[in-house]
């Protein structure tokens, strides 16, 4: 998206504006003072619709005019423009000015608001203007003296106007500006969720629990009524809707798009769908879409790839998606996209340890406690030979019995651990092996790892989420700041918080420089807040150096059902 271009400065315009006032009458040179103090006031305003009321008061009192009003339009590429006004500010001296001003507007659309007066002078209408760009209209009526508007009248009012339009462009701006760091802020955390595994470890179309989080994400995003998820249908070639996010039961799970409709072949080519009213136009092939207003839907695509599709719809007769919102909407999908074929690489990853780690206990098992366990049957054989104690004899032989039955019962668990699970879940456990292995790559040596108690059946889903981000930013601290030769993690399952609840603790300790006095400490923050967010706590103190060099950070949090 293009950078916004600056707002001209307000005294510079002004200065502009007023220079085409030298020469004029006394009548407007002694009005100047109060306009250039009405001016200075005006940029206080908490908002454009506060300064836009206040620029409206000011003009109707410096021309002396009995109503005025302002009259916004949509902004450039707003879908919902040449469909009436963004806002309309008001202002008259009784009811019946207040509720005329609606035919001022309309009748300044009407003629293009020209910068001079209507009939016998008692109309007035300029245009909200910063440069090329229009933004609204600006209408006054009735003077109080029963006499016409006149020149040095509307060179104020265009001053005025001016500065009107420079705080609706500056409104926008920043408008625009918060849209798009809330739509990128979205991204971060969803795709954080989707690489962390705080999303769910379950399969559903390879997103895990990922199409829940998404929708919830893009439905709060675009401010809107529902947020919906569609996967690519197996066999069928629509989209079938993978997670709904509503208030209430919408009827949509588990519905397809069928490959006939219109909007499929468009999604699946990486190209958006607009649809102004899905009533007239159901493109989910139901009829829940009846009770939806504007709706738009934006592919899940990463390079030639698409994954699916993403949908938000309003409430009907709620205001139509904008070319902002659109392209947002476009960048977040995208982005989704990335993160959902990088958590899918991550899946394989986790899952191609877990097989490399049933091969070795496979060789394991055939290498050595096979070999052995044929080893003792023979020593036995061997001694039951050399016995003649019939009893001796018969107690041997069905201790070799027993072996070989024991040596049956280990090949085939070396046999079962050779075939590929149709499946492997990561796990938390899995998880913690990946985040402790990567660290080894910047770290330049494997810190040590080791589990206390039933790690993935104890800790839940969203603090197995939280856990493995602590684990993240202390190993990324140690490696920044800390130049550790030595570093050991410990997760136990099986500790007690002070008030003696049961818990996980993370333990992150290592050799290296240690916490500086005066240092920047957002890492521990971060783990702090992690920690508080569950109901836990964070802190930190001596290391495994010799007298305490070093740092240990401890992370812990209530196990599910514990917490706060």
């Amino acid at each position: 998206m293009a950078a916004a271009a600056p707002s001209p400065d307000p005294l510079d315009v002004a200065a502009e504006a007023t220079r085409g006032l030298r020469g004029l009458s006394t009548e407007l040179t002694a009005r100047l003072p109060r306009l250039l103090e009405a001016m200075r006031a005006l940029g206080t305003g908490p908002d454009a619709h506060t300064v836009l009321d206040r620029i409206v008061r000011t003009a109707a009192e410096l021309v002396g005019a009995r109503r005025a009003a302002i009259g916004v339009h949509h902004a450039e590429g707003d879908a919902a423009a040449g469909q009436g006004l963004a806002d309309v500010v008001t202002y008259g001296e009784t009811e019946a000015d207040r509720e005329g001003c609606a035919e001022l507007l309309a009748e300044a659309r009407r003629t293009g608001a020209p910068s001079a007066a209507g009939p016998q002078g008692s109309y007035l209408a300029v245009p909200l203007r910063v440069g090329e760009e229009t933004f609204g209209t600006f209408c006054l009526a009735g003077k109080r003296d029963g006499g016409p508007f006149t020149e040095s009248d509307r060179h104020l009012v265009e001053v005025l106007a001016t500065e009107a339009g420079i705080a609706i462009g500056h409104t926008r701006v920043q408008g625009a500006t918060r849209q798009r760091e809330r739509w990128i802020e979205g991204a971060v955390a969803v795709t954080q969720a989707l690489l962390s595994g705080g999303a769910g470890d379950s399969a559903v179309g390879g997103m895990g629990g990922g199409p829940s989080v998404v929708a919830e994400k893009v439905r709060e995003l675009a401010d809107a009524a529902v947020g919906i998820v569609l996967l690519p249908e197996d066999g069928g070639g629509g989209l079938k809707v993978a997670a709904v996010a509503a208030d209430e039961p919408s009827g949509l799970l588990g519905t397809a798009l069928p490959a006939r409709s219109p909007a499929v072949p468009r999604l699946l080519a990486g190209q958006p769908v607009l649809i102004e009213d899905p009533a007239a136009d159901p493109l989910l092939g139901t009829s829940a879409p009846g009770r939806y207003g504007p709706s738009l839907m934006v592919p899940l695509s990463s390079g030639d790839r698409v994954l699916g599709a993403l949908a938000t719809a309003r409430d009907r007769g709620g205001r139509p998606f904008t070319a902002s919102e659109r392209a947002l909407a476009a960048q977040f999908a995208a982005q989704v996209a990335v993160a959902l074929v990088l958590a899918e690489a991550q899946r394989d990853r986790e899952r191609l340890v877990v097989l490399e780690e049933r091969d070795r206990i496979a060789r394991d098992l055939h290498d050595l406690v096979v070999q052995r366990l044929f080893a003792a049957a023979m020593l036995l054989e061997s001694a039951e030979r050399r016995s003649d104690a019939p009893e001796v004899r018969a107690r041997i032989e069905r201790a070799v019995e027993e072996l070989g039955a024991t040596i049956q019962e280990v090949r085939t668990a070396i046999y079962a651990l050779q075939q590929v699970p149709p499946e492997t879940p990561a796990g938390l456990r899995g998880r913690v092996l990946r985040e402790v292995r990567a660290a080894a790559v910047p770290l330049g040596f494997q810190p040590s790892l080791t589990f206390v108690g039933p790690v993935d059946d104890q800790v839940g889903p969203m603090t197995g989420a939280h856990l493995v981000a602590a684990l993240r930013e202390a190993l990324s601290n140690a490696f920044r700041h800390a130049r550790a030769q030595r570093i050991e993690v410990v997760v136990d399952a099986t500790a007690r918080l002070a008030d003696g609840r049961p818990a996980v603790r993370l333990t992150v300790a290592d050799d290296g420089v240690g916490v500086p006095a005066g240092g920047r400490r957002s890492g521990l923050a971060n783990l702090a807040r992690r920690a508080e967010a569950l109901g836990g706590s964070s802190a930190f103190g001596p290391g495994l150096g010799e007298g305490g060099r070093g740092t240990a950070v401890t992370w812990e949090a209530p196990l599910p059902g514990e917490g706060a």
